[in-house]
């Protein structure tokens, strides 16, 4: 009974998922190469690193309100090498704006293009943050997001009622031990009928990948539902959730700090802090003017980041004084952080080189073919199950056809 249960919940757990699975398992793939594709297709965009020194933040955040006079810079992200994104809104009471990004070069501050990111594209600039969106959102922004977080919830429950699914049922009359009979579920028949080779790849490929599976529907809650993942995290591990004071409210005569003294004083924040915390600032990563939430967000690269490109080390301070409010550390501090940052780093392909985007690329392709494959064995079980009641209904039709008059 109880697995009868398992069966039925893992079958429409995976038919209401497999379509969105199949999005993100396809748009996945190519975002394992995020910035060789843009390199690729956008070196416009993407120069890739060149000589010079480069620009600070602040700098450049000026620069890109100097290119649109009727907006202001809200985020400067140095991420990607000889390429700054400067996000951009309309000024109060200017028109909309066509675009909300500004790319710049680091080292010369030229303008590269202006995108609206996430947009159907309709130009090959706008082809890879389309996939990106798709892939995070659904391209519906919040309400794709809270989706696919939901989606996420149920990958992972999904995880573990098909592993359990795999395991060999009581032994009964078999002498076989357990692990003899669990063989077969790693196996596939490839002489078998379509449906059955169908079949075997769908549980054996789930046990072999089920650990990355179960890794990346995780990071995927982590990333679009994390009401649930802190409760669930911090339940097991040392994950407290960071807390900024109230947002300060403006007084008459005080005034937020301009881009140039946020930017001087983040960074000496920020270098107390490694000096007391004991690690090494690599390079800035990123500057964020939080209007709504009161605050500069400041990132760098630091020896505690795991990950091989971009950093996640960061302070917030205090948008009117300047006082530091929260550190960010993605490892060396609480284990559920530490975690979580492992999590990211895998799930985005930024750990163990080359060899590893290849594997999560390939992976992704092979997360769509599982979830089609679950499709494919639930439509063809349903039509067995309508040919095992057919011949019941006809002979009802045949039966009232002898009784009822011409």
């Amino acid at each position: 009974m109880i697995r009868a249960a398992l069966v039925r919940l893992h079958r429409w757990a995976g038919v209401a998922i497999a379509g969105f699975l199949i999005v993100v398992g396809l748009t996945g793939s190519l975002l394992a190469f995020w910035n060789e594709i843009n390199h690729w297709i956008t070196p416009d965009l993407y120069p890739g690193p060149h000589a010079g020194i480069e620009l600070d933040a602040a700098i450049l955040a000026r620069r890109a309100e100097a290119l649109a006079p009727q907006a202001r810079a809200t985020q400067v992200y140095l991420g990607y090498i000889g390429t700054a994104w400067v996000t951009m809104e309309a000024l109060e009471g200017a028109p909309p704006l066509a675009f909300d990004q500004i790319y710049l070069d680091t080292v010369t501050g030229v303008e590269l293009g202006r995108l609206k990111f996430g947009v159907f594209p309709t130009r090959r600039a706008e082809v890879m943050p389309f996939v990106y969106k798709l892939h995070y959102a659904l391209a519906l922004d919040d309400p794709g997001g809270w989706i696919l977080g939901v989606v996420a919830l149920v990958w992972t429950i999904d995880c573990f009622v098909a592993f359990a699914l795999t395991l060999p049922r009581a032994r009964g009359r078999s002498r076989k031990s357990f692990f003899p009979r669990w063989k077969p579920a790693w196996l596939v028949k490839w002489s078998g009928s379509l449906y059955r080779v169908n079949f075997d790849f769908h549980r054996a490929g789930g046990l072999w990948l089920w650990a990355m599976l179960l890794i990346y529907a995780w990071s995927s809650v982590m990333m679009n539902l994390d009401v649930v993942y802190s409760r669930v995290t911090g339940f097991f591990l040392d994950y407290p959730r960071p807390s900024l004071a109230a947002r300060p409210l403006p007084v008459e005569g005080r005034k937020p700090l301009e881009w140039e003294e946020a930017q001087s004083i983040a960074s000496r924040r920020m270098a107390e802090q490694a000096k007391a915390l004991n690690f090494t600032i690599e390079r800035p990563i990123a500057l964020y003017h939080l209007r709504e939430k009161g605050v500069f967000n400041y990132r760098v690269r630091s020896s505690l980041d795991i990950g091989e490109k971009y950093g996640a080390t960061g302070i917030d301070i205090d948008v009117y004084t300047g006082e530091l409010l929260n550190v960010s550390l993605p490892t060396g501090g609480h284990s559920g952080v530490t975690v979580s940052t492992w999590l990211a780093e895998l799930h985005s392909a930024n750990v163990f080189g080359p060899a590893y985007q290849v594997a999560v690329s390939l992976f992704g392709v092979t997360v769509a073919a599982l979830s089609a494959s679950g499709v494919y064995i639930w439509w063809k079980k349903r039509g067995a199950r309508g040919a095992l009641h057919a011949p019941k209904t006809n002979r009802r039709r045949s039966a009232m056809s002898d009784v009822t008059p011409s």
